[in-house]
């Protein structure tokens, strides 16, 4: 097919202005986001939509040049009659030419895809232009000998890249493609039941919408959920930050730093009224000396004993302490 196509142009002429698909671009940062938008579907606009024929010419013109192009680099022989460097050379540009309008006529279709994202973390202009990448891999993979609608085909390639790029950048914790996909699903269906009811749907009733469950659903909306800064402000005046308010329960009162000392000295003197053996493996297991805790296996390694006579001497070794702890008093406190 490739190869009628390159016979079939041969003898047709180039020309016009080489172009380029449009790419988004911040004007000095003068310029609001919405302003950006409005110019640049003011741009894209000049360029008509292809009708079916077309696309069918464009592609074809496209698949053209790549052919040629592969003739050129020694990739496959040419069968074409003997095509003139020159000749395969026009057709690389008129495919390239092919392929920028083809873009260009789909641009919008990109930003009708990138509005349906609206609270996905990043500015549409930035969603648009990663949409803009996946129409140029759609024209590029678009094989119109199938017969499929290039809308309905480019579609999956410009949210594929719309949708990566908002699990990749958008959130401080990152969230794999099927979830981002997922909460988009949750999204819609939250946007679509409040403006039929006029509030907020359950869990249960997102759910039912999409063949899920409650559950699942409030799984993904929590995972979804930005991280609070700790350095974020509280008051007006800014002096207070949300980590100020909160208690940080590992940290230990002078009060508790006294107690504790008290026990532990008392803890030894009741331990040191255990046999030999039997305190050394305490101490051991819990790492009373030196803060390491040894496994079962480790302390029966230790004292050429197995592990399961190690469980039952420190078993019972706790219940003595236990017992000598509740004769003195010490349980009291503890």
């Amino acid at each position: 097919m490739a190869t009628r196509a390159v016979a079939r142009r041969q003898s047709a002429t180039s020309g016009g202005t080489d172009t380029r698909a449009s790419s988004v671009r911040a004007v000095g940062g003068e310029i609001a986001d919405r302003d950006l938008v409005g110019m640049y579907l003011d741009e894209i606009a000049r360029t008509p939509l292809l009708d079916a024929a077309k696309e069918v010419d464009l592609s074809q013109t496209i698949e053209a040049g790549v052919y040629a192009q592969q003739i050129l680099d020694g990739e496959v022989e040419s069968d074409a009659g003997g095509a003139k460097r020159e000749e395969l050379e026009a057709l690389v540009a008129e495919g390239e030419r092919a392929k920028d309008i083809f873009i260009r006529s789909n641009l919008r279709l990109v930003v009708a895809v990138a509005r349906r994202y609206p609270r996905a973390g990043l500015p549409l202009l930035d969603l648009i232009q990663e949409g803009n990448a996946g129409l140029v891999r759609a024209v590029e993979k678009f094989d119109y000998a199938k017969g499929f609608k290039f809308s309905t085909y480019a579609t999956w390639w410009i949210r594929q890249a719309i949708t990566r790029s908002i699990a990749d950048q958008s959130r401080t914790i990152r969230l794999p493609v099927h979830l981002v996909e997922e909460l988009g699903r949750i999204r819609r269906v939250q946007r679509e039941f409040n403006r039929e009811h006029g509030r907020d749907p359950e869990h249960e009733e997102i759910a039912a919408e999409l063949d899920s469950n409650a559950e699942r659903v409030g799984n993904v909306l929590d995972w979804a959920r930005d991280p609070v800064s700790l350095n974020m402000s509280v008051d007006d005046d800014g002096d207070t930050q949300f980590g100020d308010l909160l208690e940080d329960t590992s940290a230990v009162s002078p009060e508790q730093s006294v107690l504790t000392l008290l026990r532990s000295e008392e803890l030894e003197d009741l331990i040191g009224k255990l046999d030999n053996r039997t305190a050394s493996i305490i101490k051991m297991r819990y790492g009373i000396e030196d803060g390491r805790e040894r496994t079962l296996t480790e302390v029966g390694k230790q004292h050429g004993l197995t592990r399961e006579r190690i469980r039952q001497i420190e078993k019972h070794a706790l219940l003595e302490l236990k017992r000598m702890a509740h004769d003195t008093g010490f349980d009291a406190v503890a």
